[in-house]
């Protein structure tokens, strides 16, 4: 579970980043935020990594043992700790080109190990098959040997969801995992991360309201710091106008939205994964 209480953000001339957001996250959810460019989506994801320290309210995240720390406020050491557990899926993949994607997964256990044994021994059997096995649970487990230049982007991103796996975390974020995915791909890695929910909170920060709406189980949205919306993920066109404003014109096949019928992004089935909502 993650509880996030009131957290504030300013720059030193006073203007608000973030102004109070508050939500809370448990294991079985998939937490999708929305918002236009700068209302303050990827801030409040830093935030929950302990990346950036809110100015005021408080970040408290339980792990598997039930034990309770707020990230804003615990020993730098007990931080470094606590990150080691909250795996992170990228827009950029943030992986090493050269090494293998089985090496890549790898180092998501890095901050695990001594740097005695990082420098010198590397990683054991058993990881070794660990992190093929959480390359098999993305399904490219054929492509354990081949070097990350040569893959695709979709399949970059899904060895960063294997290492993401085999931190064995008890938190996942995403920051905007499918902006340099074409559709048929994000669809994929969004059936990649869905079922991640079932063994911990997942939350991820995107720009397409129509696949939040078909995989995720809740939205937040957020506009100029401040929740303005917090439920049900398939929204209605005036919601979406609402969070969105004029950038609304700039999300893919948009048109569509005013033809809907029902006035709302919905799915009456989330496993139907060939159904469009645009």
């Amino acid at each position: 579970m993650i509880e996030v209480s009131n957290i504030s953000k300013s720059l030193p001339d006073g203007r608000k980043l973030l102004d109070g957001i508050s939500f809370t996250v448990r294991k079985g959810e998939f937490v999708g935020i929305l918002g236009a460019s700068g209302a303050g989506k990827t801030l409040t994801l830093r935030c929950l990594n302990g990346l950036l320290k809110p100015d005021s309210g408080s970040i408290v995240i339980e792990d598997q043992n039930g034990s309770k720390s707020d990230i804003c406020t615990i020993a730098r050491v007990r931080l470094r700790q606590l990150r080691r557990r909250i795996g992170i899926v990228f827009q950029g993949y943030h992986l090493v080109q050269r090494l293998t994607a089985l090496d890549n997964v790898l180092l998501g256990r890095l901050g695990q190990i001594s740097t005695l044994r990082s420098l010198f021994y590397g990683f054991t059997d058993k990881e070794r098959e660990e992190a093929f096995a959480a390359l098999e649970k993305v399904k490219i487990g054929n492509l354990a040997n081949a070097r990350v230049n040569r893959l695709s982007g979709g399949e970059m991103q899904r060895v960063a969801i294997a290492r993401a796996i085999f931190q064995n975390p008890g938190l996942l974020l995403a920051d905007e995992p499918l902006s340099n995915l074409d559709p048929s791909n994000a669809k994929i890695i969004m059936r990649m991360i869905q079922p991640l929910a079932q063994e911990m909170p997942v939350i991820g920060v995107f720009h397409q309201p129509e696949m939040t709406a078909k995989y995720c189980t809740r939205v937040i949205a957020i506009k100029k710091g401040r929740i303005i919306y917090d439920g049900d993920p398939r929204l209605t066109t005036h919601q979406l106008v609402d969070i969105y404003g004029e950038e609304l014109r700039q999300i893919e096949n948009t048109p569509v939205l005013a033809a809907s019928a029902t006035g709302a992004i919905n799915c009456t089935n989330p496993n139907d994964h060939e159904r469009d909502f645009f």
